[in-house]
């Protein structure tokens, strides 16, 4: 991370509450509407250096997609997309933080389906909260749109009257609250 972005979280360890947060996507869907979804078991924290540098980790069970369709997560869980027995999470280690107005610009290898690749997230830090008895609690919102080529999901197919089932570029949308345990 970049020593010269300090943040304006506490020093030590951010856990991601899953119960409280969200990873979900959107898709391009016969090329007139989207398909929404998430992925219901993730993990992750921020680290906040002495310096007040911060980093960045996360891991995202692929297998726990959920579409509200179940044989569409299933197709989705093969090998013709995320091959789920081979490659069972997608992982996120930030390299960077900047800031950019009021906001942040978040970077970091992402790897899905064993490919890794640098993506750039614009971060909106939505403020620090006492918490309920058990610690403060930040809250932040992510975004980034990825090619779903990029990392190896490469299927077509293609519609009759031109254009595909499936578009390339899933955008991604977290909701993400974490908690610093009290001491």
């Amino acid at each position: 991370m970049t020593a010269a972005t300090t943040s304006p979280l506490a020093v030590g360890n951010w856990v991601i509450d899953p119960t409280h947060s969200t990873v979900g996507f959107s898709v391009k869907h016969l090329m007139v509407s989207k398909v929404r979804g998430t992925f219901e078991n993730f993990s992750g924290a921020i680290s906040i250096a002495e310096d007040g540098s911060p980093s960045v980790n996360a891991e995202i069970s692929v297998a726990s997609i959920s579409t509200n369709n179940e044989q569409r997560d299933g197709h989705i869980r093969s090998a013709d997309f995320f091959d789920v027995e081979n490659h069972p999470t997608a992982t996120f280690v930030s390299t960077s933080v900047a800031p950019k107005g009021d906001d942040y610009v978040l970077e970091g290898d992402f790897t899905l389906k064993g490919v890794t690749k640098p993506v750039t997230l614009n971060l909106e830090f939505n403020g620090v909260n006492p918490g309920m008895g058990h610690g403060p609690v930040a809250g932040f919102e992510a975004t980034t749109v990825l090619s779903r080529k990029d990392f190896g999901i490469d299927i077509e197919m293609p519609l009759e009257g031109g254009g595909v089932v499936i578009g390339d570029k899933i955008t991604i949308t977290l909701e993400i609250e974490a908690g610093q345990p009290a001491a």
